[in-house]
């Protein structure tokens, strides 16, 4: 309810968020998980990841992206590229327009606005 986050579970998954502790203390709003790694949006819409960096735990790459007030309707993807995280082939599809995103262990799929899904 204070917007903190608690993690726990194995550090091998994202169960370890003591290096990004200060930053989950407060302001957080949603937090999204894959197989081995968090992702935390705060009100600011700054995000912020941890656990192991294949999996998207590591968002360093792409952190001016994801500061504050970065929050739009675009995406940003990072981690390998091998489950999921080089939207490279599909990025001017992904500038504008995005309304949800999903994923699955190895890929993800945007839903646009205009009804459109790019993969």
């Amino acid at each position: 309810a204070d917007g903190s986050v608690v993690t726990w579970g194995s550090a091998d998954c994202g169960g370890n968020s003591s290096a990004v502790a200060p930053l989950l203390t407060e302001g957080v709003v949603q937090v999204c998980g894959t197989g081995g790694a968090f992702a935390a949006i705060k009100a600011d819409g700054s995000v912020v990841t941890w656990g192991v960096a294949d999996y998207g735990g590591n968002s360093a790459a792409v952190a001016p992206l994801l500061t504050e007030g970065a929050a739009d309707d675009s995406v940003v993807t990072w981690g390998d590229a091998d489950f999921g995280g080089n939207s490279a082939a599909v990025a001017p599809l992904l500038m504008e327009g995005v309304v949800q995103v999903r994923g699955n262990s190895r890929a993800f799929a945007a839903i646009k606005a205009d009804g459109s899904v790019v993969t």
